[in-house]
Parts: C-alpha cells; sequence; structure tokens
C-alpha cells in the first residue's frame, strides 16, 4: 500500500550519503534525485525512502511520534544497518534484538535526529 515516504533534511548532500550505506546494506540504490530530493528503492520491491529539503524552505525536524522501518532480510543486515548508523553521527534507541516472537529490530536515530528501525520478521 505505502508508495514511498519521505524524510526530512537540512543537509541533502550529508544526510543523502549516510543514507546510501544504509540503502546499500538493504541491497538498495538511489533511484532519483534532484537540487531537493533523493529517493532510493529498487523498483517491484515496495516502498521507497525519500530524502528532502522541505518546499517552505523552513528548518526541518524531527517528527515526535514518528518513525521508518527498513524491511531486512536477516538479522546481520539488521545488525550491519545499526552499527553503520551509530558509527557515522546516527544515536542509538534500542540494540538489535527480539521484541517479541517474530520481531527482529534495532532502533536509532539518523545524524538529523529522525527515528528509525530497521527489522526482519520472522
Amino acid at each position: 500500500m505505502l508508495g514511498y515516504c519521505t524524510i526530512g533534511t537540512n543537509n541533502l548532500a550529508e544526510t543523502g550519503a549516510f543514507y546510501d550505506e544504509v540503502a546499500r546494506i538493504l541491497g538498495h540504490g538511489r533511484i532519483m534525485e534532484s537540487e531537493r530530493v533523493i529517493m532510493w528503492g529498487s523498483p517491484g520491491k515496495g516502498a521507497m525512502l525519500g530524502l528532502i529539503k522541505p518546499l517552505n524552505e523552513q528548518p526541518a525536524t524531527a517528527g515526535n511520534g514518528s518513525m521508518f522501518g527498513f524491511h531486512a532480510d536477516t538479522e546481520d543486515q539488521v545488525n550491519q544497518v545499526y552499527d553503520y548508523a551509530l558509527a557515522n553521527g546516527g544515536s542509538d534507541e534500542g540494540p538489535p534484538g527480539p521484541r517479541g516472537d517474530n520481531f527482529y529490530g534495532a532502533y536509532f536515530r539518523d545524524p538529523e535526529g529522525n527515528k528509525l528501525v530497521c527489522f526482519l520478521m520472522k
């Protein structure tokens, strides 16, 4: 159902590089970009993620209560994304591990404070 989502940014180049590596670990790449937006995904493989400078030219801020989840194919991918995030300006919101019987996830914030999860449903 979800086609794409966007996360606001105040530094498209720097934050774009952060998400380039997250996308690479998960098997995706850039599929569209302009002076205001970068989109990642893979044709036919679910929703795309976009990083965008706000159109109103006001500062981008992290949404209170907002969170985006990256689907992974393996626990190793979850761990890699989390480790990469923390080593590259992200912050911890909950280390990799099981959450209930069927969910393995790791929670973190990107360098601009957006809350994210990388997860695997078993």
